[in-house]
């Protein structure tokens, strides 16, 4: 990744809460998503569910790379992510926190540089630090004709 690769998707609705996500510049398939009853069908994962994943296989992609770049060779690592949604102060449901636990295929002794290792993985996971910093978003809501409804156009 770097500086210049601006990722891109395209989300459509295609059921009462259920969309298909294309990952645009990519041969990758689309993804369904959905909420699970009674607002939606679950067809397929939720948001909280894919932010869940996004987190949790980053952070093991992140252990194997540490792992590697210290010259070892890791069997296959496995991760375990768990959340309880929490309403917030004005009563919205968030996940407030994420248990990840990584699980190395072999003995930590096996490995070299484990200690250096285990101090700087999670700084490489792209996606756990930037939820841990706060992503800002700006989102804009266009009607039919292209005209911006939100935030209302400063005249």
């Amino acid at each position: 990744m770097s500086a210049s690769d601006e990722l891109r998707l395209h989300i459509s609705q295609v059921g009462d809460y259920a969309f298909r996500i294309e990952f645009e510049g990519t041969q990758l398939e689309a993804l369904l998503t959905d909420e699970p009853a009674p607002l939606g069908h679950d067809e397929g994962p939720n948001p909280s569910r894919l932010l869940l994943a996004a987190i949790g296989n980053c952070m093991a992609a992140s252990l194997v790379f540490a792992l590697r770049k210290f010259r070892n060779q890791p069997g296959p690592i496995t991760a375990s992510v768990r959340a309880t949604p929490e309403r917030n102060a004005e009563g919205r449901w968030r996940i407030a926190r994420a248990e990840i636990e990584l699980h190395l295929a072999e003995p930590g002794a096996q490995h070299a540089q484990l200690e250096r290792i285990l101090a700087q993985f999670e700084n490489f996971c792209v996606v756990t630090q930037s939820v841990r910093e706060g992503i800002e978003v700006q989102a804009r809501v266009l009607d039919s004709n292209g005209q911006q409804l939100h935030p209302p156009p400063q005249a």
